[in-house]
């Protein structure tokens, strides 16, 4: 086939994904052989529908091909073969066996004697290397992850995993170019072309009195834009756009001058070849530009380009189906469900949002005109604010004549700003007020704006001048944008026949523009250049209706609620101004307005028939429902989290439910186990046990930091996965502490020094090696059950603990001894070492979410194993340079960031193996990663002691910045420096040998200390607690050191005759910690990799069950970091140490 009939093929199947031609379109990728639909693939393995999964495959390739694709075909009927068995249908799994499985005895005949004997076993599972097999759905997942790997490397499938990167509607827009071609050619052009078919050529029939119709124009066109006929709709789908020739006075489309290279005029509403169904309002339409001012200019040339793509239709992205939109790995077990917390607000909740970036404090607005701030994980309302106007004497004469006849008042909605450092509340009357919030939980009034005549239905918040303005809408049908510090209007749209119900602004490519609603259904769009709107369709239902986008910006959607009671949730092509999906659900006729919201750029969620509903975008059936234990209003409000752990629900007794994920559950006991503390409120002396050695004061603490209230960074730190824990009211900026009460404090507080194995915990992890080499590397599994050490000589080891009578939760604990683990094959997971010496090389190492796969290096090849069999998957990134620090994507474990020993670091792709950039910027060999995902950024650290701050947008380094030595170490510093973030993915813990310190985002020191007193020797290893609350810091003379993170002051020191047996100590010299490993869900319990080759896990006795008391506050403030847990893991894939 020529290359151009293959181009067509590809045109074709665009076309009919486009038509929601599902079937012919894999049908046709099947039998032509052209594209591969991954996405396609992976439903067919997950649904399980075998016979068209080989159906599907046989376009591309067969069993006998070639090695890649027998393994293909057999893990398929392997796995199909596996779940006859597991449903005890062994007729099946014998027709299988004979059928599918036999074909692959004449190449590994043991194999197949093996699988046959599986029949014999009561259960699979009995057999060794299938003791591990999970349920079916993770099953198939984890072949999926098998199959693409051979897919990917197969031959036969190369050129073929990939769509061709055009246009959207290339068919269309060819047939249109032909059709106006065409039209020119007409001996007669009439000015409203009748076309009736594509079969034949286009011509104009000649003019019946004899008189010819104008010719097409080219010249310059000048005038006001012309309501053109177009061409009748031809069939249901009507897909090609309207063609005419303009009159002489008209613009050509939207555009201010003409384009003197288009060949032919004859075109209405854009250029050539744009397509558009003629009965489809486009979602930006043509600007109504005063005839007199024909050559106004609009935001930039920028944003004429954006317009025109989103008024014709014509997106820049492919929009195949296969491309759109990449594989989401979230489950229903993601969906926060389970109600884990009850508010009682005490009137009915009107507006709800959690913050931006504390993900625990929830903004909640009342129809008594309250509002109130609330830390959902410890219960606890920390502000409250009831109605009153600020300046009645400021107010117009409308509002004050109003509140004269009636002072009852509503909040009609109420949220957060961006950065969470301002809240804006509308109310039903005129009015919208704005506050700033500090960290204490304090509400200070910032503005007060009488913004409209009648109630304020809606605001949002936006950056449409690099400055921060609110929008606001309202019952006098007008829009207005307002300075958010100062209350200034800045704009003004007009346009809308009806109350203006809700907006929603947005931007794309750096232009800003706003979606608006109307209650007679209108839906329109704005830039800010007061030029009248840009969009007037109608929404479904033709009513109340809000606009929303998806979390990362690529899909909106709308949910409405008509007069009658039907509701609408449906999601648009913003291109085309049409309705691309509607989600089915809503069964009954809705009680009121149905509110929504979205989360993870996956899932929906409306509040409706007493029910919360949940939706997979991507699909247009309901997902699941729950009624969160009852006591829902018919139609309850709802609000996401930012990271969707969490799900505030109104209740009909004027409450909230706050409803969970796994993740969301762990951060509410996090805080709810902090608040219990007595966290907010001064520290309390606490008496130490008469065993530990006090050694008096604390004074290795470095002075604290002057706090700048300008910089609400330093105060105000932002959470990713889980918020700040509340602060104490008493410790703002600019309070000092009674210096009586805390001189007392400090001296009758004193540091906890365990020097006892009697006063801890600790458990010798047992080893068949009588030589280990030393631990180089030691983390915890995501699922806290095991532990993973590098040693220096490339080999890991796994210690896995059980479950059983002493530990009924499997979870690790210093309390039982853990089993080494090995495979049945009882091969060990040892890294490539490129024949050089392991013990020179720098071991890095980072583990997968799902404690699958780890990935490894030890100076030569980077292995990615599988943690199960401890085979190799595969190998990449050979030296030189080696790898020296490993690190995934928060986003997307496929790409991963390798820092490399010659001080560069490169992003690469796992999947097809591609180094997407290499970064420059460091001197010296990498040594440390961390990303930031609410900051979007990745700092590294080398060896050079330089921090440097990379976007993860397009890689470019925004900051650099070396660290600086301690006061007792003059010169320049050099050495392994290591970063982790704290959970408010905002502070960052720098560790090197000479300090421990903590950054902020702009890597601005906030407090560090250096080693003296009671701890003098250099710094191995630290890290956060999982919590966030402590820093545990490793000493090259085998002491531990337990430091508050929030001030790093000391506040337990643990020596080394505390957890190392004498017998040890007696031996071996100087015997200390390389690596220390903060558990993944118990704050107070650490792992130790030594430099003599054992771990040691270390933790509070029970009676005591924690580490030492909370060290009293010097004068003065520091910059607050407090509790957070992670959504995944605690711990930095690479483990900071030296």
């Amino acid at each position: 086939m020529s290359s151009l009939s293959r181009e067509l093929v590809f045109l074709i199947l665009q076309f009919l994904d486009e038509e929601k031609f599902k079937e012919t379109v894999h049908k046709l990728e099947q039998e032509s052989g052209f594209y591969f639909n991954m996405k396609h693939f992976e439903d067919l393995v997950q649904g399980g529908e075998w016979d068209e999964v080989e159906r599907y495959l046989s376009g591309f390739t067969k069993v006998e091909d070639n090695r890649y694709s027998m393994k293909i075909f057999f893990e398929i009927r392997k796995q199909k073969y596996l779940e006859a068995l597991d449903r005890h249908d062994r007729a099946k799994a014998v027709e299988i066996l004979v059928k599918d499985l036999k074909v692959f005895a004449s190449f590994n005949e043991e194999l197949f004697k093996e699988i046959t004997q599986l029949l014999t076993l009561e259960n699979f599972r009995q057999n060794e290397q299938l003791s591990k097999y999970g349920d079916t759905k993770s099953a198939r997942n984890i072949m999926l992850l098998e199959l693409k790997k051979l897919i990917e490397a197969n031959p036969l499938f190369r050129d073929k995993l990939n769509f061709p990167p055009f246009k959207a509607s290339r068919l269309r827009t060819l047939i249109n170019q032909s059709l106006n071609w065409q039209h020119q050619l007409c001996k007669n052009p009439r000015p409203n072309p009748d076309i009736k078919t594509l079969f034949t050529d286009h011509s104009c029939a000649a003019p019946t009195n004899g008189a010819r119709a104008p010719p097409p124009t080219n010249g310059p066109l000048v005038g006001s834009i012309p309501k053109s006929a177009g061409f009748p709709p031809m069939g249901a789908h009507a897909p090609f756009q309207p063609v005419v020739s303009p009159s002489p006075n008209a613009i050509a489309g939207w555009m201010t001058n003409a384009n003197p290279s288009l060949p032919h005029a004859a075109v209405a509403q854009g250029p050539p070849g744009l397509v558009q169904a003629p009965n489809t309002a486009a979602f930006l339409k043509h600007p109504r530009t005063p005839t007199s001012a024909p050559g106004i200019d609009y935001q930039s040339a920028d944003s004429e380009h954006l317009m025109k793509r989103m008024r014709v239709g014509q997106p820049d992205e492919v929009s195949f189906s296969g491309a759109s939109h990449p594989a989401n790995m979230y489950t229903q077990e993601d969906l926060p469900k389970q109600v884990s917390r009850t508010l009682n607000q005490g009137s009915n909740v009107m507006s709800l949002d959690f913050h931006p970036l504390q993900q625990t404090i929830l903004l909640v607005g009342t129809n008594v005109g309250d509002i109130a701030v609330w830390e959902v994980g410890s219960r606890e309302r920390i502000a409250h604010k009831t109605f009153k106007v600020w300046d009645i004497s400021s107010c117009t004469l409308p509002l004050q004549a109003s509140l004269m006849k009636d002072a009852a008042i509503s909040v009609n909605r109420c949220l957060w700003s961006p950065d969470g450092t301002i809240l804006g509340v509308a109310f039903s009357k005129h009015i919208v007020q704005t506050y700033t919030f500090v960290p204490n939980g304090d509400l200070r009034q910032q503005a007060e704006i009488d913004a409209h005549i009648g109630g304020v239905n809606d605001i949002a918040f936006s950056h449409p001048n690099k400055t921060l303005s609110i929008i606001t809408c309202g019952d006098d049908k007008l829009i207005k944008v307002w300075d958010a510090q100062t209350g200034q209007k800045q704009y003004t749209f007009e346009g809308h026949e009806a109350p203006v119900y809700s907006v929603c602004p947005h931007y794309k490519e750096s232009i800003q523009f706003i979606f608006s609603t109307a209650i007679d259904g209108k839906i329109k769009a704005w830039l800010y250049d007061c030029l009248g709107s840009r969009v007037d369709y109608d929404a479904p239902g033709h009513w109340c209706t809000t606009m929303a986008y998806s979390a990362d910006g690529t899909r909106l959607f709308s949910c409405g609620t008509s007069k009658e009671g039907d509701s609408h949730l449906v999601e648009w092509n913003e291109t085309e101004g049409a309705i691309k999906r509607t989600y089915n659900g809503f069964r009954k006729r809705s009680l009121g307005v149905v509110q929504f919201d979205t989360t993870r750029n996956r899932f929906l969620a409306a509040g409706d028939e007493f029910l919360v509903k949940f939706w997979d975008m991507d699909n247009n059936n309901i997902l699941t429902t729950t009624d969160c234990d009852g006591g829902l209003p018919a139609s309850p409000r709802l609000r996401f989290n930012r990271e969707g752990s969490l799900l505030a629900v109104t209740t009909s007794d004027n409450g909230i439910k706050i409803l969970a994920n796994t993740d969301g559950q762990r951060l509410l006991r996090m805080l709810e186990s902090r608040a219990f503390d007595g966290s907010r409120g001064p520290p309390q002396q606490i008496n130490t046990k008469p065993s530990i050695v006090a050694l008096g004061p604390v004074s290795n603490v470095s002075s604290p930091i002057a706090v700048n209230a300008e910089r609400p960074d330093r105060i105000l730190p932002a959470v990713s996965t889980s918020v700040l824990a509340p602060m104490d009211p008493s410790r703002t900026p600019d309070v000092k502490p009674r210096i009586t009460d805390e001189s007392e404090k400090v001296k009758t507080w004193k540091l906890a020094d365990i020097v006892d194995n009697g006063h801890l915990r600790a458990l010798h992890l047992t080893d068949t090696d009588t030589n280990p080499s030393k631990v180089v590397r030691l983390l915890y599994t995501n699922n806290g059950i095991a532990l993973l050490a590098l040693g220096s000589n490339a080999v890991h080891k796994l210690w896995k603990w059980q479950r059983g009578d002493r530990n009924p939760s499997g979870k690790s604990t210093a309390s039982v001894a853990p089993h080494l683990w090995q495979p049945a094959n009882g091969i060990l997971m040892t890294n490539d070492t490129n024949d050089g010496n392991p013990e020179e090389a720098t071991a890095c190492i980072a583990l997968s979410k799902n404690d699958s796969y780890v990935m490894s290096a030890s100076g030569g090849k980077v292995s990615l194993f599988n943690m199960m069999t401890f085979k190799v998957m595969t190998t990449f990134m050979a030296p030189p340079p080696a790898a020296t620090f490993l690190a995934f994507h928060p986003q997307d474990n496929n790409i991963i960031a390798i820092g490399m020993e010659d001080s560069t670091i490169q992003i690469y792709n796992v999947r097809i193996d591609d180094v997407k950039s290499k970064l420059k910027g460091h001197q010296k060999k990498i040594t440390g990663l961390a990303f930031s995902q609410s900051m979007n950024v990745l700092v590294s650290s080398g060896a050079d002691a330089q921090l440097c701050v990379w976007s993860i947008d397009g890689w470019e380094k925004k900051k650099s910045r070396y660290i600086q030595p301690p006061s007792n170490r003059p010169g320049t510093l050099v050495g392994d420096t290591r970063v982790q973030f704290h959970n408010d993915q905002t502070h960052l813990l720098v560790v090197h040998e000479s300090q421990l310190a903590i950054y902020d985002g702009n890597l601005e020191c906030l407090r560090s200390w250096s080693p003296r007193d009671a701890l003098p020797a250099p710094i191995s290893s630290a890290i956060y607690s999982c919590d966030g609350l402590l820093v545990y810091a490793a000493f090259c003379d085998g002491a531990i050191g337990v430091f508050e993170a929030e001030s790093l002051r000391l506040r337990c020191r643990i020596a080394p005759s505390a957890y190392i047996p004498p017998s040890i100590l007696a031996c071996a010299g100087r015997v200390y910690p390389l690596v220390v490993a903060a558990h993944p869900m118990e704050p107070n319990q650490i792992a130790l990799g030594m430099s003599d080759g054992k771990v040691h896990v270390v933790e509070p006795l029970d009676g005591d069950p924690k580490w030492g008391t909370t060290p009293p506050q010097d004068n003065g403030a520091h910059p607050a970091i407090s509790a957070a847990p992670s959504a995944a893991t605690n711990q930095a894939s690479d483990q900071p140490t030296r």
